[in-house]
């Protein structure tokens, strides 16, 4: 059916899901400090306590609209919170830093007093042994990570202007009795889209349909953003990971992770050192 339509369009590769950042803020320190909070008069607004923090409204403020910046949507409760537990860790390090006199030579550059209080504590790290019970205990709890997920090849003949249910379903009928369709569609051709993107993108009806339906066969699925003509070309079922392939991965991966919270949990010992406080936004 495709001669009815424009030469085939390869639609763009899926972009990955961005890692789990919210969990893991001692991992971007130098990022998200320079990226999100690196206007000097928010950073540099102090009581004349020592031992007090402000998260101040011109923070979290500042926070939520690079949030939106970068993400296009505002951000929820968690990820706010997350946003703030970033900062704050960043004014810990560099408090304790300075306290450490690491600032000599860098007076004026934050981040490196940052990187060096963060050498200290992990100076302070200990990795335990990566024992063949320990790594697959962590490979179990975390195989979501490892198992091939199922993939879907499918097309998509997309119609300019208003697509209603009635002309998506006319435009289906039309393409699967071999009569020509609208010359004003396009073709759009995804190869290996995983069933989480499936459901991110287009939504819980759209993964249902796509995953029973028969491969040739053009239907007419709701989605998100409207109803959809598409067809599905293969489908993939999901496989499981074995521990053995990935041995080398998943411990550079437990590592990792070990010493992420080994870091994290240094750092909130030293907040307990100080009292936060949290000012309200203004927006």
């Amino acid at each position: 059916m495709s001669s009815v339509l424009p030469p085939l369009a390869l639609a763009p590769p899926t972009r990955r899901p961005l890692p789990a950042w919210t969990r893991e803020p001692l991992l971007h320190f130098l990022l998200l400090g320079a990226l999100l909070f690196g206007v000097d008069h928010l950073i540099n607004r102090r009581a004349g306590d020592a031992n007090e923090i402000v998260i101040s409204a011109e923070v979290t403020d500042e926070a939520r609209q690079l949030f939106k910046a970068t993400r296009n949507r505002e951000p929820s409760d968690e990820e706010m919170a997350a946003l703030r537990k970033v900062w704050l860790d960043n004014e810990v390090l560099y408090r304790e830093g300075l306290a450490l006199q690491l600032d000599k030579g860098d007076t004026a550059i934050r981040e490196r007093v940052i990187f060096k209080a963060l050498s200290v504590v992990d100076s302070g790290t200990q990795l335990p042994p990566a024992e063949d019970k320990t790594l697959r205990d962590w490979f179990e709890k975390h195989r979501a990570k490892y198992d091939e997920p199922a993939r879907f090849d499918f097309q998509e003949a997309a119609l300019e202007g208003e697509a209603s249910e009635a002309s998506v379903r006319a435009f289906v009928s039309a393409l699967n009795a071999g009569t020509p369709g609208d010359a004003k569609a396009g073709l759009r051709v995804f190869k290996g889209r995983p069933h989480s993107n499936l459901l991110q993108s287009y939504g819980e009806g759209f993964a249902k349909g796509l995953e029973a339906a028969s491969p040739g066969q053009w239907l007419a699925l709701p989605s998100r953003e409207g109803w959809r003509a598409v067809r599905l070309d293969a489908a993939n079922g999901a496989r499981p990971a074995s521990f053995e392939a990935l041995r080398n991965i998943v411990q550079q991966d437990w590592t990792d992770a070990t010493l992420s919270e080994q870091r994290s949990a240094a750092v909130a010992a030293l907040a307990k050192k100080y009292v936060i406080k949290v000012e309200a936004s203004t927006k």
